[in-house]
């Protein structure tokens, strides 16, 4: 995920090119119906790659991963990696789950400032609140300042806890608007298998992503079988109050930390403490994480999704507003890495729609 984040002064804004980025995206929203694709893995049991990704094509992508994890994991070979060591760390928008028309977050946060619309009557003469309600996304265009500043206390003031749920609810309701389907059911079928592939091989797996850890941790461990202090994106700030004689943690409208772009790395050391021998991304947010793994002295492999599956998925790269593949693109291939097309490794893009 490229976070339309930017540096303003000492502090960190909302960019108002991630708004109209967000609201023309919305504007061109079309319904389709979903592709079906295989059973979501068990517990990552077999080692196998043959039965343990059934969704990855037999090309030279799968093929890479194999070899890498068979080097890897053999006892006694110069390319052995003690399990402490195997660290695995993947973007999640684009690369996890889906992030077209818009980054999934986005209209979370809309839908918030939506929520929280009664408790301000005063937004009744906000001309950024008037267009959104009226999906007026040319003049919400013209308002991303005030827009912003609408999100900003829609998304704050309450617990981290109170959060937390809000955002369990809204995940538990929500659809995607072109596929009709929950957005937590819009993760592909291969990378679960691949991330349940890499555990029973003694890897850890890690999510590291421009979007917040707020949102990605209600529901990362239940989808991707990674657990919550797995998960490292960007931040809000957040203070300890005593709230009728409790201690809680209280969101604040300010943005703490960005994981995105050269973030990446500094979240993967501060968190993390060790670098990665696997990097899986999809976009141009996701260079420097690619190029840090990259960087390694011992064995190490760096992958893109390549989005060109415009039956299946999205297909987009070069020119997109969201997910760019540009400058990563270049890269992998002057370095050799991995590009998986989404279109010709992958047999099948979503888990079969829950019954």
């Amino acid at each position: 995920m490229q976070l339309p984040f930017r540096r303003s002064g000492t502090c960190r804004a909302w960019s108002v090119a991630g708004v109209a980025l967000l609201v023309f995206a919305l504007a061109g929203c079309a319904g389709q119906g979903a592709s079906t694709g295989a059973a979501a893995p068990g517990a990552a049991s077999a080692a196998n790659a043959a039965t343990a990704l059934p969704s990855w094509r037999d090309g030279v992508a799968k093929q890479n991963i194999v070899k890498f994890v068979n080097d890897v994991t053999r006892e006694g070979s110069p390319t052995y990696v003690a399990p402490a060591d195997r660290i695995a760390v993947f973007d999640n928008d684009g690369t996890l789950w889906s992030e077209q028309p818009v980054y999934f977050q986005f209209v979370f946060l809309l839908d918030q400032v939506k929520a929280a619309a009664p408790s301000h009557p005063e937004w009744k003469n906000n001309p950024a609140y008037k267009a959104l309600v009226a999906k007026d996304y040319g003049a919400l265009a013209s308002q991303q300042k005030a827009l912003m500043q609408l999100v900003g206390v829609a998304n704050s003031g309450m617990t981290v806890d109170e959060y937390d749920e809000t955002i369990r609810k809204w995940l538990a309701t929500a659809q995607h608007p072109k596929f009709r389907r929950p957005y937590t059911e819009l993760v592909y079928q291969p990378q679960l298998e691949l991330l349940a592939y890499l555990r029973a091989n003694g890897f850890k797996t890690f999510i590291v992503s421009g979007g917040t850890i707020e949102f990605m941790r209600p529901w990362a461990e239940k989808v991707y079988g990674i657990p919550p202090e797995q998960v490292i994106g960007s931040s809000q700030l957040v203070q300890f109050e005593m709230r009728d004689g409790k201690p809680v943690l209280v969101r604040r409208p300010k943005l703490d930390f960005v994981d995105d772009g050269p973030g990446k790395p500094v979240g993967i050391y501060r968190d993390i403490g060790r670098k990665p021998i696997l990097a899986f991304g999809n976009s141009d947010g996701d260079l420097q994480m690619l190029q840090y793994t990259a960087s390694g002295a011992g064995p190490h492999l760096a992958l893109l999704v390549h989005h060109d599956d415009a039956v299946r998925e999205f297909a987009y790269d070069r020119q997109s507003k969201v997910g760019k593949l540009d400058k990563a693109w270049h890269e992998a291939v002057t370095d050799g890495w991995t590009v998986v097309s989404m279109k010709d490794d992958w047999a099948t893009i979503y888990p079969a729609p829950k019954q």
